[in-house]
């Protein structure tokens, strides 16, 4: 799958402000629009370069005196099974992912909403409101979807769809390569689901069905107890100063 050129991109650095994943440092980014017919190619291009897309604005770090933040990705065509995520795969069986068009719903919202509120109460992200949710899924030049997570029912074999209350999301980018996964939740009083797992690996099933070669993780960071559970899926490669390289 390939994609059209693009024009090339302008780009802006951000004001410092606080590090959320490292205590007393500062973080700066520098951005570009994603916008306009050939968003996608550039979006390819620049996730295969350690940019992450926040609705139709795509980032990295740019820290002066740090590098912590490490682009990864799943190898999906070779990822290897451990005794652990095979049972959260098991534990999870139950549940059907449903792909939908980008589009927010007041279910979604109400989901979100939970979520950060019990994970993540200090961050940004709490003070969103339907509004900025809303742009948060639907602005976006590039090929994307919702996924929803929901009970199976009798017929899902044949409708692909679930049914009951919505248990997760997840908002994923299409790419040349890959499936890159711009954000996820879901409902965090399951605690013995592992839900957060179980949807990267559905995220890497999916990935192996399209015959894709990697699912984009986002940004690693050695010692934030946040990044620890992206260690879990391997092989995968970090991006470093001579491109991305397969880690042991």
């Amino acid at each position: 799958m390939t994609r059209q050129a693009y024009d090339s991109p302008q780009f802006y650095l951000t004001a410092p402000t606080d590090c959320p994943y490292l205590p007393h440092r500062k973080e700066r980014k520098v951005f570009t629009h994603l916008v306009g017919p050939n968003a996608a190619a550039l979006n390819d291009v620049l996730t295969q370069g350690g940019f992450r897309r926040s609705q139709n604005i795509a980032y990295r770090p740019a820290c002066e005196e740090c590098r912590a933040c490490i682009s990864i990705r799943v190898c999906a065509q070779e990822f290897q099974w451990t005794k652990s995520l095979k049972r959260v795969w098991k534990d999870n069986q139950d549940l059907i992912g449903a792909e939908h068009p980008p589009g927010p719903s007041t279910e979604q919202f109400d989901l979100f909403h939970e979520y950060l509120t019990a994970r993540h109460l200090n961050g940004g992200m709490t003070q969103m409101s339907p509004t900025d949710y809303s742009m948060m899924i639907e602005d976006t030049h590039v090929e994307t979807a919702v996924i929803e997570y929901r009970r199976s029912k009798p017929d899902t074999p044949t409708s692909r769809e679930g049914e009951g209350p919505l248990i997760g999301v997840a908002l994923t980018d299409r790419l040349c390569d890959g499936l890159s996964m711009v954000y996820s939740f879901f409902d965090h009083t399951q605690t013995t689901r592992s839900l957060g797992t179980f949807i990267i690996l559905d995220h890497i099933m999916r990935a192996q069905h399209l015959g894709l070669p990697y699912v984009y993780l986002g940004y690693w960071v050695e010692g934030s107890p946040k990044m620890e559970y992206k260690e879990r899926f391997k092989p995968q490669e970090h991006l470093g100063s001579v491109g991305w390289e397969r880690q042991p």
